[in-house]
C-alpha cells in the first residue's frame, strides 16, 4: 500500500496479518500533556463492571490534529455516500458511549 507523506513522496505500509484483524472498541479515553496526545480504545461490555484497554495510541499535537481532520474529512465522505451517522440523544460534542471530558 503506498501513501504520500508530507514531502510529497512516497512509503509503503506493512500492515501485519494479526493486526489487520483489528481490535473492536467502543470506548476511547483521550489525555493529553504538553507533548503528547494518548488516546485508550477500550471495550465495554454488558455486565463487566471494568473497561478493558485494548489499544493505546500516543500522538505528538500536530499528529492529533491531523487525525482529527482526517477523520472529519472521512465523516463528510462516508455521511455523502451513505447518508447521516445518528447518533442517539447525546449532549453536544460527546460520542457515544464516551462521556464529558473524554471524547
Amino acid at each position: 500500500m503506498n501513501d504520500n507523506n508530507e514531502q510529497g513522496g512516497k512509503f509503503q505500509i506493512e500492515l501485519p496479518a494479526e493486526i489487520a484483524q483489528g481490535e473492536y472498541a467502543n470506548l476511547a479515553i483521550i489525555t493529553h500533556s504538553s507533548s503528547d496526545f494518548v488516546v485508550d480504545f477500550a471495550r465495554l461490555l454488558p455486565g463487566v463492571p471494568k473497561a478493558q484497554v485494548k489499544s493505546r495510541v500516543i500522538l505528538a499535537p500536530e499528529h492529533a490534529k491531523r487525525l482529527l481532520l482526517a477523520l472529519q474529512e472521512n465523516i463528510v465522505r462516508y455521511e455523502r455516500e451513505f447518508g447521516p451517522i445518528k447518533l442517539p440523544n447525546q449532549e453536544p460534542r460527546t460520542i457515544a458511549p464516551f462521556s464529558k471530558g473524554e471524547a
